[in-house]
């Protein structure tokens, strides 16, 4: 590159710093409204990815919001309009007390997948990532953690319940049934519930990304996500980096014959049209 080019390249780089330093200090007086919300099943890279995008410059990880997470229950049956008044309310107040109202919070709750048509709506600036992982992996994870087995007492941080009690989200014919169920059943009700919900509440401000690909193609994942943030991809691209996931596949060795037979009887047809076969 000549002299002059580079100059250029230079003076280029600079006036581009300057004009995304402006704009963050006008967001900051006037207040961000680009909030991102990462959703999907529990156990598939949801706290990671988000994570990772909450520490882009401009970004802030809001991590799962308690009072917006003990909410969702709630919300989930109410009206759109007023589920989105709601969780502007908690989301604003949860900003504004941590000072990064002028910052693009990342909120991490995986049952806003349930509601997220009002976050969207309450937020019509905001954009949704959503991570999809194999089924089959999922269930390996949430055996492991225990929050759907049967034996599991006590409940999270939001005081929603573990064990086999039927949660918000199971269709209200079948609660008996969920209950009744094995482990493996109720691990795959929850990843196809999840999975569904959050297909068909974000329309077109929701990209989808598949856990496997973080760990195969860092860079081109992080191309799309910036491209559907308009944020910095050679940033996030590093954090992607440090992903290193050794369990992808891990459904062959640790599910045995019969909890393959329940997984696919449960949410078999979704594996398939998501290509996990």
């Amino acid at each position: 590159m000549s002299g002059s080019a580079a100059l250029y390249a230079a003076t280029a780089a600079r006036v581009l710093r300057e004009r995304r330093l402006q704009g963050l200090r006008e967001r900051l007086r006037t207040g961000e409204e680009r909030l991102v919300f990462v959703v999907g099943s529990p156990r598939s890279g949801t706290t990671f990815l988000a994570g990772t995008i909450g520490a882009l410059p401009g970004f802030v990880d809001l991590s799962e919001v308690t009072p917006h997470k003990a909410a969702l229950p709630e919300l989930a049956s109410l009206p759109e309009e007023e589920a989105a008044r709601r969780i502007r309310t908690v989301l604003e107040r949860v900003r504004r007390l941590a000072l990064v109202t002028g910052l693009r919070g990342v909120e991490q709750t995986p049952e806003t997948a349930f509601v997220l048509g009002a976050a969207l709506r309450a937020y019509p600036q905001g954009r949704a990532v959503h991570m999809i992982r194999d089924g089959r992996d999922v269930v390996c994870s949430l055996l492991d953690r225990g929050w759907l087995n049967a034996t599991r007492g006590g409940g999270d941080d939001a005081k929603l319940s573990y064990g086999a009690t039927a949660r918000f989200w199971v269709e209200p014919g079948r609660r008996a049934e969920f209950e009744a169920a094995s482990d493996a059943t109720r691990a795959a009700w929850a990843w196809r519930r999840y999975l569904e919900a959050a297909r068909g509440g974000g329309g077109t401000q929701t990209l989808e990304v598949r856990y496997e690909s973080i760990a195969t193609d860092p860079a081109g994942v992080a191309r799309a996500i910036t491209a559907h943030l308009d944020a910095d991809a050679g940033t996030l691209t590093r954090g992607l980096e440090r992903f290193h996931d050794r369990s992808i596949g891990r459904f062959r060795t640790d599910l045995g014959a019969e909890q393959l037979r329940d997984v696919e009887r449960e949410a078999g047809p979704l594996l398939v049209e998501l290509g996990y076969r």
